[in-house]
């Protein structure tokens, strides 16, 4: 009997020592999916706005009204004719890691010729 709560005993510290790595590597992956959900953004914002710029729009405007309104503070466009670059930072969970997570997205689209 004395046997057998030794090893519950080890087990649960085992548990218990384990738990910060897990804490961890859950913060790495929740971090992992808010960069590859930032990179989508940025991806449809730079097309939005080739699209809009092809139609002869403004093309900035539409790339930052393709985001969401949590995303619209932390993008940069750049125009040049029809093509669209984006540059988004996405939410970092740590407050190291805010500026150094960018992703971009570029797109281009030719002008309509008026055939």
């Amino acid at each position: 009997m004395a046997e057998r709560r030794r090893q519950s005993g080890q087990a649960q510290l085992e548990l218990i020592a384990g738990l910060p790595l897990l804490g961890l590597a859950a913060l790495v992956a929740l971090q992992l999916l808010a960069v590859g959900y930032a990179q989508t953004l940025a991806d449809g914002a730079a097309e939005a706005g080739a699209l809009a710029a092809a139609d002869g729009r403004d093309g900035a405007a539409a790339a930052r009204d393709g985001l969401p309104g949590w995303a619209r503070g932390r993008v940069e466009v750049d125009v040049d004719g029809g093509r669209i670059a984006v540059e988004l930072d996405p939410p970092a969970l740590l407050p190291g890691l805010s500026g150094h997570l960018g992703v971009g997205s570029r797109a281009y689209a030719r002008p309509d010729s008026g055939r």
